[in-house]
């Protein structure tokens, strides 16, 4: 869709990689001298990490790579794209993130690929808070950013966010994730990375409990796209008739 947009002609293809051959597929893939780049999806995002030349800050921390980009013959750049696809849709949702005060919860790679992007936009402070604590203390820590902390139970106590940003899968799984202490009385927006049909058990968990606006990731999943689209091409798409596509095409 974003290439009919831009009038170009291009090939987008499904690769199924052998779970553990996915170096020597994108190697394969990669000697087509044709082959621009590639998107990755579990679990061989860390094994794109570890075959790209140069990562982006996001891709780096994470170590995780969901786009790669041949540059030249001998060059992969590696770049997780979540981030600038969560900040993307934040602001599509109408949400100034200058000097606001945002909550990740979950402390894994969804968590850890949208930390730089976030910093980036200007915001005040990113607090996450994790099941195991100390999984958000290690993110705090490779961050070195002053803005940057982690939040345990009592911590949560006294934080009251603008933002609050559910990384964790448990929507995948229609669970909640651990929500206690965690108050969405003053929460301007309340985004679930994850997205389906209905709202999730998040969404509807956040809107009760007074969030004034509640969200999922499905305009992150065609942000983060369109970022991988421009780093290939240079081209800049437009996402929202993408993301309104993909909402009618989920409710059918």
């Amino acid at each position: 869709m974003f290439a009919e947009q831009c009038q170009l002609a291009i090939q987008y293809d499904k690769i199924s990689a052998p779970e553990k051959g996915f170096s020597e597929a994108a190697q394969a893939f990669f000697a087509n001298p044709e082959a621009i780049g590639c998107n990755v999806t579990s679990p061989f995002k860390g094994a794109a990490a570890a075959l790209a030349s140069h990562l982006n800050n996001a891709a780096s921390l994470a170590q995780s790579v969901n786009t790669l980009h041949r540059v030249d013959d001998q060059t992969l750049n590696g770049y997780n794209t979540d981030g600038i696809g969560l900040v993307a849709d934040l602001q599509n949702q109408g949400v100034a993130l200058s000097d606001k005060t945002l909550l990740i919860i979950g402390a894994g790679g969804a968590a850890r690929g949208v930390v730089h992007p976030l910093l980036d936009a200007g915001i005040k402070t990113l607090a996450i808070t994790n099941r195991t604590i100390a999984k958000a203390h290690h993110i705090a820590s490779q961050v070195e950013d002053s803005r940057v902390l982690a939040l345990d139970k009592p911590g949560l106590m006294s934080f009251n966010a603008d933002i609050i940003i559910n990384s964790t899968s448990a929507s995948l799984h229609n669970t909640l994730p651990d929500l206690e202490h965690i108050s969405f009385a003053d929460c301007e927006l309340a985004y679930d990375m994850a997205y389906a049909s209905k709202p999730t058990l998040f969404m509807q968990h956040a809107s009760d409990a007074g969030a004034k606006k509640v969200a999922d990731g499905l305009g992150m999943l065609v942000e983060q796209a369109a970022a991988a689209f421009t780093i290939w091409t240079s081209e800049v798409p437009q996402s929202k008739p993408v993301i309104n596509s993909l909402r009618q095409q989920l409710s059918l």
